[in-house]
C-alpha cells in the first residue's frame, strides 16, 4: 500500500509539534534566550563600562566641585580605668605646618606616585588599569591589599565626602576626581602637569602620616626633626610607605613593619624607573633606627612623639592609642571627643610596675623587662609594662617593640597542644639523649633515658620536643599558635625544627593571649584594652562588656595541655620559683646564649607573660645572684610569682578542669617522618661542637651556636647551621631564625 503523500506527512509533522505541552515550548525558548543573554551580557558590560568610562572622562558632565568639607571641631576623647578614674585624653594637637609646592622634593613625589598611584601623571583622574590591578592582587591575597583609588581621589574623598563604603560615594568620588582634574587644567591654560603638580600638593598637605602630623611638612618635622625639602629618598620612602594606614605602618608604632614597607616603595621606585638600581640599593641599606638608642651612622634615624604631659600608665595607654587608631582613625579618636572605657584594673598595674621594677633590681639599662597579664576569659589586658621609663624610650616592648623576642621553651607549649590535637597523648614517649640530629642539625639537651611528654615538658628536654615536632611538622606546629593568637607567626611561612625552641619572634602580648586560650578551656577572647567606645552623641561604637570569644581548640586538647604546663611549677620542674599557693601552669623560656629569658603562665583567673633582655641587641645576662645566667626559671620566674601571688588575693581558689577525653582528629593519627631525617644519634660520643659560653655580644653566625639548656644544672643545645649572610642593622629585611631553647 502506497504512503501518505509528502504533504499529508509534513501536516503530520506540524500537527505533533503544535500538540506539545506549553512548559516545553517555554523552556525551549527560554533556553535560547538565556544562551543569548549569557553570551550578549560581557558584551553589554564592556559596552556599558567604556560609554560610563568616556563620559566620566571626556564627556564634560554638568557640574562643578563643591566647597570643601567644614573641619570637625576638634573634643579631646577621654580615658577611664576600672574604677571610673581618667588616666589619659587623647586630643589633637597641632602638627600642621604651611608648605609650599616647592619646598616638596622630587623623591618624595616619586616615592609617593609609586606607592599610591604609578600612573598619576598620565590619568585622568580615575585609573582602570589600577582598579583591575587591585582586583587582581586582592583576588590572589584572599584580602585587600591594594585599593583602585587614585590619589586624585583619594583627596576628593578626604576633602568633599564622607568615608563611607557605599556604591554611591564611590561614584561621586570618581565624578569630583575627573572633574577637578578638567577644571584644574582650565584654570592652568591647559597645562595637565601643571594641574597635576597642584592635586599633588594639596594631596601631601592635607593627609594624615599618623602622630598628630596632618600634612607631609609635619610629619618631616615629628618623624625625622627635619625641614621638608632636606628629606632623603630613605626618608621620603618611609613617609610614602605609612600613609595606607599610618596607626600600623608607623615607624613609631611598628618599625619593622614600617621598615618593610620602606623596602617594598624603594623596590617599586625602581622598576618603574624613577629611581636606578644603585639608588635603591643605598637608600634600601639605611634601615630605621629609633634616636633613643643612641647614634648609628648610615641610618634612617626616626623620633618619638613630642611630649604630651604627664599620662598614667604610659605604655598602656600607647597600647589602647594603637588599637583605637586601628579601627576608627585619627579624627574619631583626636577630634571627636570618644569615651574609652579601659580595662586596665590600677591594682594589678600599680602591682605590676613594682614587680617589673624588683625583679630589674640594680641591673641597668638597656636590659629591660616587660609584663602583659590579660584575663582569659574576657581578653581584657589588665595590666600592662612595656618598660621602666617611658620618658627614655617609646618602643613598647609588651607589643614586640623594633622586632619581636625569641620566646625560648615557652613556645614548646604551642607542640604539646599540636600533639594532642593531633591524637598523641601524654604518655607518648621518645629516647632523649644528650644529643639527637635531625635533617643534619644537631640538638643537645636531653634527660638521657626515653621519657613521655610529660616528663619533656617538666624539664624542657629539647631532644625529646625536637623529635615530636618533626613528626607533627614545624608548619602545622606554626599554625596552631597562630591561631591561638600568637600573631608574629605567619600562616603559610616554612618553619623548621627549631620552631618548638623559640627561635622565631614573638611579642609578650601574643604569649599572654596564646596561654590564655589554654586556661580558657580552647576558647579565644581577643585581648583588648578596651571595655566600651561611646561616641560624643551617646551611640556605642565597641561594647565588649558581653560574652564573647571563639572556639580554637577543643576543650580537651586545651585541659591536656594545661595538665602537661603544671609540670614545670613542680619542685623538679624547670619552673619552680614561679609556683604560688594555688593550681597555676606555666612554662620557662631562655633565648639563646642567655640574651632574654622568659615565665609564661596562668590560673583559671588569668594569664600572664613576662620578659626579659637587651632591648637594644641579644646580648647574653650574667647577673642572676651575683654573676649566674639569667634563664627563664630565675629571674622572670620570680617576677611571675611575685605579680601573681599579689594578684591572686582576694579571689577564689580555683581549680583547673578534669581533662576530658581527647578528640580523635580528623586527619587520623599521624606517622613518624623518619624516612625525610634518617640520622638520630643516640649520643654524640664526645664534643658536639659545643661553643663556649660569651660574654659580650654574640658575634656573626658561624656554622655552629650554642643555645642554653633549662633543665636545672643541665648542659646546653647545639644546633649545627648552615652559615648565613647577616646585616648589622637593628631590622633586617628578612626575618631569620635563630636558634634558642
Amino acid at each position: 500500500m502506497a504512503g501518505p503523500p509528502a504533504s499529508a506527512s509534513a501536516s503530520a509533522a506540524r500537527a505533533g509539534l503544535r500538540r506539545r505541552p506549553l512548559w516545553r515550548r517555554f523552556l525551549r525558548g527560554s533556553s535560547r534566550v538565556s544562551a543569548a543573554l549569557i553570551l550578549c551580557f560581557p558584551l553589554f558590560v564592556a559596552t556599558a563600562g567604556a560609554a560610563g568610562g568616556y563620559l566620566l572622562l571626556f564627556g564634560g558632565l554638568p557640574g562643578t566641585v563643591p566647597e570643601e568639607k567644614a573641619p570637625i571641631q576638634a573634643i579631646p576623647s577621654i580615658v577611664l580605668d576600672g574604677d571610673g578614674n581618667q588616666i589619659a585624653e587623647f586630643r589633637q594637637f597641632d602638627l600642621t605646618i604651611p608648605m609650599l609646592k616647592e619646598d616638596i622634593p622630587q623623591v618624595l613625589k616619586d616615592a609617593v606616585v609609586s606607592s599610591e598611584d604609578q600612573n598619576f601623571w598620565t590619568h585622568k583622574g580615575m585609573d582602570p588599569e589600577g582598579v583591575i590591578r587591585a582586583l587582581l592582587a586582592n583576588q590572589q591575597e584572599g584580602e585587600t591589599v591594594q585599593g583602585g583609588s587614585t590619589i586624585t581621589q583619594q583627596y576628593v574623598r578626604k576633602k568633599y565626602l564622607s568615608n563611607e563604603r557605599t556604591k554611591e560615594r564611590k561614584f561621586n568620588e570618581i565624578l569630583l576626581a575627573t572633574r577637578l582634574e578638567r577644571d584644574l587644567i582650565d584654570e592652568y591654560a591647559g597645562d595637565e602637569r601643571k594641574a597635576k603638580e597642584e592635586i599633588l600638593y594639596r594631596y601631601l598637605d592635607s593627609t594624615y602620616f599618623g602622630g598628630g602630623a596632618y600634612g607631609v611638612a609635619a610629619a618631616a618635622r615629628t618623624y625625622f626633626h627635619k625641614a621638608l625639602r632636606d628629606l632623603t629618598l630613605s626618608e621620603a620612602a618611609t613617609l610614602a610607605a605609612v600613609i595606607p594606614s599610618p596607626s600600623r605602618y608607623g615607624p613609631r608604632e611598628n618599625p619593622q613593619l614600617a621598615n618593610e614597607r620602606r623596602l617594598d616603595t624603594l623596590r617599586l621606585m625602581a622598576e618603574q624607573g624613577r629611581i636606578t638600581q644603585e639608588e635603591r640599593d643605598a637608600a634600601g641599606a639605611e634601615h630605621l633606627w629609633y634616636a633613643g638608642f643612641g647614634e648609628q651612622p648610615g641610618r634612617t634615624v626616626f623620633y618619638g612623639p613630642p611630649p604630651a604631659g604627664e599620662v598614667k600608665y604610659p605604655y598602656f595607654v600607647d597600647y589602647l592609642r594603637q588599637y583605637l587608631l586601628e579601627r576608627y582613625g585619627p579624627d574619631a579618636l583626636y577630634r571627636q571627643g570618644l569615651r574609652i572605657e579601659a580595662t586596665i584594673d590600677p591594682k594589678l598595674q600599680a602591682l605590676a610596675e613594682r614587680s617589673v621594677a624588683n625583679g630589674l633590681g640594680g641591673v641597668g639599662w638597656p636590659i629591660e623587662m616587660s609584663l602583659v597579664s590579660m584575663e582569659p576569659v574576657t581578653g581584657y589586658v589588665k595590666a600592662l609594662v612595656g618598660g621602666r621609663d617611658f620618658n627614655r624610650s617609646q618602643v613598647n616592648l609588651a607589643l614586640g617593640g623594633v622586632q619581636g623576642m625569641q620566646p625560648g621553651s615557652s613556645f614548646k607549649a604551642f607542640t604539646i597542644a599540636k600533639a594532642f590535637e593531633d591524637g598523641y597523648g601524654p604518655d607518648k614517649e621518645y629516647d632523649a639523649p644528650n644529643t639527637v640530629s635531625i635533617g643534619g642539625i644537631k640538638f643537645k639537651g636531653g634527660a638521657g633515658g626515653r621519657i613521655d611528654l610529660r616528663q619533656a615538658t617538666a624539664g624542657s628536654v629539647n631532644t625529646y620536643f625536637v623529635q615530636l615536632v618533626r613528626d607533627l611538622k614545624p608548619n602545622r606546629v606554626a599554625e596552631l599558635a597562630y591561631r591561638v593568637g600568637v600573631s608574629r607567626i605567619t600562616p603559610g611561612k616554612t618553619y623548621g625544627i627549631s620552631l618548638t625552641l623559640g627561635s622565631y619572634e614573638v611579642s609578650p602580648l601574643d604569649m599572654a593571649q596564646g596561654y590564655a586560650v589554654f586556661a580558657n578551656h580552647g576558647v579565644k577572647a581577643d585581648a583588648t584594652p578596651v571595655k566600651r567606645v561611646i561616641r560624643n552623641d551617646g551611640r556605642t561604637l565597641e561594647d565588649n562588656t558581653a560574652p564573647r570569644g571563639v572556639r580554637v581548640l577543643a576543650a580537651p586538647v586545651a585541659d591536656w595541655t594545661t595538665e602537661m604546663l603544671k609540670g614545670p611549677m613542680q619542685p623538679d620542674g624547670t619552673g619552680k620559683r614561679a609556683a604560688i599557693d594555688r593550681p597555676s601552669a606555666g612554662k620557662t623560656g631562655t633565648a639563646e646564649n642567655y640574651t632574654a629569658a622568659w615565665f609564661v603562665g596562668y590560673t583559671p583567673q588569668l594569664a600572664t607573660a613576662i620578659w626579659i633582655g637587651n632591648m637594644n641587641r641579644p646580648t647574653p645576662m650574667y647577673f642572676f645572684q651575683g654573676g649566674q645566667p639569667v634563664m627563664g626559671g630565675t629571674i622572670p620566674a620570680i617576677t611571675w610569682h611575685n605579680y601573681m601571688a599579689g594578684a591572686m588575693e582576694g579571689l577564689p581558689v580555683v581549680d583547673f578542669a578534669t581533662p576530658g577525653v581527647l578528640p580523635v582528629p580528623t586527619s587520623g593519627i599521624r606517622q613518624s617522618e623518619q624516612d625525610q631525617y634518617p640520622t638520630i644519634d643516640k649520643d654524640c660520643g664526645g664534643f658536639c661542637f659545643d661553643l663556649p659560653i660569651v660574654t659580650t655580644p654574640p658575634a656573626p653566625p658561624t656554622t655552629t651556636t650554642t643555645v642554653p639548656g633549662e633543665t636545672p644544672g643541665s648542659s646546653s643545645t647545639t644546633t649545627t647551621v648552615p652559615p648565613t649572610t647577616t646585616s648589622s642593622t637593628l631590622f633586617p629585611t628578612t626575618t631569620r631564625p635563630r636558634k634558642s631553647t
